[in-house]
């Protein structure tokens, strides 16, 4: 009688081990999810411990037919969707058409953990021939974007920066970033900041101004003058605005700087 009570008791202890564990993973369980449609997204993902996230997964459905369901590839345990960085309420992952075919593309967006970096947007587009998701990785870097209809063409661009100034001639906190804008066209990402003058010469006034309120404040200001520059041959005012950057770098090291800052520029593509 005595085994009989020990088997129950031991039996009703590991019940609730085993209720407790279930109850934890159940209350780590997430998904964020988006809608546009007959077209429903979903990403759910494992939390074991504050900053780790696995078995994340995405699940696109049509009219309620399952059309993708599949494990994301993670960089590491601390890469984890994050929703949508609009900052949207209640954490959506956006579906929205991005190219004007009436078909809605679905915008997985994650951070890959760190202090500054960094972001990129797996975005999946409906091939109707193959009933099939196609994907593309872009990457954001340290910044993110936001969707916005610039052209007011009934279809968003993605306003962000060029990233490949951090660090490039200062810190990450006294760097400074020329504008960038991008459409998704038929599957790819094209940079079509140039057609948008009004907003590039905005964002130069601002550059500017930040340049002027960081050496207020001590700071050399390279970081800001090299992403001004960007924005000045973008608008095809590359003569004014090395002027101008000359006339305020007065430092012992201008000419290295302007040296690096032009072979940079050559580099990264704004000097043709």
């Amino acid at each position: 009688m005595s085994s009989i009570r020990y088997f129950f008791r031991h039996s009703l202890v590991s019940l609730a081990i085993l209720s407790s564990a279930v109850l934890a993973q159940v209350a780590t369980a997430e998904t964020i999810t988006g809608k546009s449609g007959d077209v429903q997204a979903q990403i759910s993902y494992e939390k074991p411990q504050e900053y780790q996230y696995k078995n994340v997964r995405l699940k696109i459905t049509r009219s309620g037919q399952t059309i993708l369901d599949q494990k994301l590839p993670q960089d590491s345990e601390y890469d984890r969707p994050i929703g949508d960085l609009l900052e949207a309420p209640d954490n959506k992952l956006p579906v929205l058409d991005l190219d004007g075919n009436k078909e809605p593309e679905v915008i997985a967006d994650f951070f890959t953990g760190g202090a500054h970096c960094c972001t990129y947007s797996l975005i999946y587009r409906y091939n109707s021939k193959s009933n099939q998701y196609q994907k593309i990785r872009h990457e954001w870097g340290n910044g993110g974007y936001r969707l916005r209809d610039l052209d007011k063409d009934g279809l968003p661009e993605f306003d962000s920066r060029d990233d490949r100034f951090a660090y490039a001639f200062s810190s990450y906190a006294a760097s400074g970033y020329p504008l960038q804008i991008w459409q998704y066209r038929q599957g790819k990402m094209v940079d079509v900041t140039r057609r948008y003058p009004k907003l590039i010469s905005s964002h130069a006034t601002e550059l500017w101004q930040t340049y002027t309120e960081a050496r207020r404040q001590g700071d050399d200001g390279k970081g800001f003058l090299s992403a001004y520059l960007a924005d000045k041959y973008m608008l095809g005012q590359s003569q004014d605005g090395w002027q101008r950057v000359q006339q305020a770098y007065k430092k012992s090291d201008r000419s290295q700087f302007f040296a690096d800052l032009r072979k940079f520029l050559r580099e990264t593509g704004y000097i043709k």
